[in-house]
């Protein structure tokens, strides 16, 4: 009785709480909030300046007693007391206060996740104020938030890129059936930049303009239409120390991406090797779907498919798809055949 009441007057809150990026979707208004998983505090106390978007912009600007930190790497918490303050402050800002209900909370964790990672994130958004939290696998959120067909008898393969890791998996029946997760994303992809263009061109720049460089001109493959990029880039001499600019075009770029692109290919083949054959025959006729920031890459999905041998396409809303899914998830709980991490607090 009172947990129907509860759920009367609570918000379900689904979060996808990214390396890069936190999203935050409200059953009944779907996404309310998409921020960088960044925080700004005072050196000395760790109180929180700066939460989200003002605080990405103090990221490699700030004086010595500030610090703008990311709180999570590779998919998981890396500092447990300031992603505490983040999911709170996330929270609070799209929550209702007005019900006096603490919410129910949706949590897509990597699937790579130990137990020791799983209760940390449990605790911070218990400290945040959550009445219920159940912990789910990216991928199968992220394939709920592309609406594939996961309930029928047959395979659907999902590949959801993030900053921190790569999630894969074939989904048949509302379960997993062969899942792979890499702590290889965009940040790798940006590493792997910011060490090609010290490497070769002697030049240090910070992980802000590498992304910068990877949204404007960075590309997964180039096919007959896809003209040569080119972008100024400026830093530090690695050598004088004194500033520095190059003009870099996206052959470059792309050169720079091969190691970390290739780890993950080979992480879906060695997936689709696992796969049952009646389920790889479906994904034959399917086609693989992308999704999560990483996708957006240029041409990604050319060199999968090209690399592969199997169409990959884009989901609608790559982005999103992760925070959709925890939304949605409430709603398909029962249809899902994956162990779930649920945790109440009364």
């Amino acid at each position: 009785m009172f947990d129907k009441l509860y759920r009367l007057f609570s918000n379900d809150l689904g979060i996808d709480l990214g390396t890069s990026n936190t999203l935050v979707h409200v059953k009944g208004r779907g996404i309310v909030l998409c921020e960088p998983s960044v925080v700004a505090v005072e050196a000395t106390t760790n109180k929180v300046l700066a939460v989200g978007q003002e605080a990405k912009k103090m990221l490699g600007r700030t004086p010595s007693d500030i610090r703008a930190v990311r709180p999570l790497r590779d998919g998981v918490i890396a500092d447990y007391e300031i992603v505490e303050k983040m999911i709170r402050y996330f929270i609070e800002k799209v929550h209702n206060r007005r019900t006096f209900v603490r919410p129910r909370v949706v949590v897509g964790v990597p699937g790579s996740i130990t137990e020791v990672e799983k209760r940390a994130v449990r605790e911070s958004i218990e400290q945040a104020g959550a009445r219920e939290i159940y912990l789910i696998e990216e991928a199968l959120a992220a394939a709920i938030g592309a609406n594939l067909p996961i309930q029928e008898p047959s395979g659907n393969m999902i590949v959801d890129m993030g900053g921190g890791t790569t999630e894969i998996a074939v989904i048949s029946l509302g379960g997993i059936v062969v899942s792979n997760s890499i702590r290889i994303g965009g940040d790798e992809l940006d590493e792997s930049l910011i060490n090609y263009l010290k490497r070769r061109h002697q030049l240090v720049i910070g992980e802000t303009q590498a992304e910068e460089i990877k949204i404007k001109i960075g590309s997964a493959y180039q096919d007959k239409f896809d003209k040569k990029l080119k972008m100024e880039v400026k830093g530090r001499d690695a050598v004088t120390g004194l500033p520095k600019s190059i003009m870099l075009d996206s052959s470059e770029v792309r050169k720079a991406y091969q190691e970390p692109l290739s780890n993950i290919i080979d992480a879906i083949k060695s997936t689709l090797d696992a796969t049952p054959p009646e389920l790889a025959a479906d994904i034959c006729e399917r086609g693989i779907v992308l999704s999560g920031g990483g996708s957006l890459l240029r041409n990604i999905d050319i060199l999968l498919t090209k690399t592969l041998g199997v169409p990959v396409i884009l989901a609608e809303n790559p982005l999103i798809c992760v925070a959709l899914g925890a939304g949605k998830f409430l709603d398909e709980i029962k249809f899902i055949k994956q162990k779930i991490y649920k945790t109440e607090f009364k």
